[in-house]
């Protein structure tokens, strides 16, 4: 039943001390990177693939999957894949010079086409900064320009000191700025702002995350009951029915996202470890609210329409909005249990951790196409409603490495060292 605790396993040793279980994520961590290889554009970047992993002829490079797929390659290049360094320079190439704004600065959300307009949104320069930083610390020397270029964007442009958060979207020429602030664009500036932190060794991105993760989880997550708010107006009053008429956006959806529960619980413990491992000042409540968004995400995702799977959206009265399942959530389910089951020893998340895996594997890999089905329905069937195709490997590649590494330092500094 829904919010119940699952039964604890007997007693054995963890999946995470297994041999056996690091090479299954090992496997499928190759056969991931061997799937989105094709996504190389030959113009420029990356872009999404179709459900066999075919570049469409008209596919348009992509400014957030050519961000994580360089991430993602660069990680691969450290741990000693061959063929990856190329990729990753491809697309560092793609974010210096074809999807980077020459006249005013900044990034595209794609390779422009005539008549578009286009707008500089914080939930791009994110991935932007997240690639750079991964690239640079594989040893791609052009990362190093790229990485000073994005750091000066979001100082500049991005980040209030006033407000201790992300600002979110302007005009191409940044003369309007979005009457709007988002909890998605400051999460995944977290999880940049933690490995500038790691590969650039300057603590103040580390303070920067604290006031993101202060602001939008202690404040306002917590008290409600650690349901996350997505959405709040410029001056970050609470913005609950925020794209009700338009619940299935792709990044803007109504309501709670349950995936982004899971994702900000490890964010906090990545924060904290990196806090404690320089000798910071470390928040006591960072580990309590992490346990909190795990508890609650579970409670209200998990089999709550009665069949198996976490579902994508609930509403302010925890029903259920958007019920398909996907990949990236089971993805960021799984790696949170597994960190948080490093950091508490609490075998009740190596139970969740099994059982996301267990449904993963049952449902989401696509072992005849390849890569993982990208989306399901509430009946676990492969669906299209939100997203189409498989254009992300970002997700599912991070939660083969996850559990394999340290909470500290963050994914890139930490394979660079050896970790993995």
């Amino acid at each position: 039943m829904p919010g119940t605790t699952p039964n604890l396993p007997p007693r054995q040793e963890s999946w995470l001390d297994r041999p056996a279980h690091h090479h299954w994520l090992e496997s499928e961590g190759q056969r991931l990177l061997a799937f989105y290889r094709a996504s190389r554009h030959p113009d420029c970047g990356f872009a999404a693939l179709d459900e066999d992993g075919r570049l469409p002829a008209e596919a348009n490079p992509d400014t957030m999957i050519t961000a994580r797929m360089t991430h993602c390659f660069a990680l691969a290049a450290m741990r000693g894949e061959p063929g990856m360094m190329p990729l990753v320079a491809h697309g560092v190439a793609a974010l210096r010079c074809g999807l980077r704004d020459d006249e005013h600065g900044g990034w595209y959300g794609a390779r422009p086409k005539a008549g578009e307009t286009q707008t500089k949104q914080a939930y791009i320069h994110a991935f932007v900064a997240l690639a750079a930083a991964s690239a640079w610390q594989a040893g791609d020397e052009a990362a190093g320009p790229l990485l000073d270029d994005i750091v000066d964007v979001i100082e500049t442009r991005f980040w209030s000191e006033d407000e201790g958060r992300m600002r979110e979207g302007f005009s191409r020429d940044w003369r309007e700025e979005e009457a709007y602030r988002g909890g998605n664009s400051n999460m995944h500036a977290t999880e940049a702002f933690l490995q500038l932190a790691d590969v650039l060794d300057e603590p103040k991105w580390r303070a920067r995350a604290l006031s993101i993760v202060d602001r939008i989880i202690h404040a306002h997550a917590r008290p409600n009951d650690y349901r996350v708010v997505e959405h709040f107006d410029s001056e970050w009053n609470e913005w609950r029915d925020y794209n009700e008429d338009t619940p299935k956006d792709q990044f803007r959806p109504y309501g709670a996202t349950p995936g982004h529960a899971f994702e900000w619980s490890r964010l906090l413990l990545h924060l904290e470890g990196g806090l404690l491992r320089h000798g910071e000042a470390t928040p006591g409540w960072l580990l309590e609210d992490a346990q909190g968004l795990f508890r609650s995400a579970t409670e209200l995702a998990w089999h709550v329409d009665g069949e198996p799977g976490l579902v994508y959206t609930h509403d302010w009265n925890n029903r259920p909005v958007v019920h398909e399942r996907m990949h990236w959530t089971l993805a960021e389910a799984a790696a949170t249990a597994a960190v948080l089951l490093k950091r508490t020893g609490n075998a009740t998340y190596e139970v969740w951790y099994r059982r996301f895996w267990d449904y993963i594997d049952r449902f989401l890999i696509d072992r005849e196409r390849g890569s993982w089905w990208q989306e399901l329905d509430r009946h676990n069937r492969p669906s299209s409603e939100v997203w189409s195709g498989k254009a992300d490997l970002y997700h599912a590649y991070q939660a083969t490495l996850l559990p394999r590494l340290p909470l500290s330092p963050t994914m890139a500094r930490a394979i660079a060292d050896g970790a993995l």
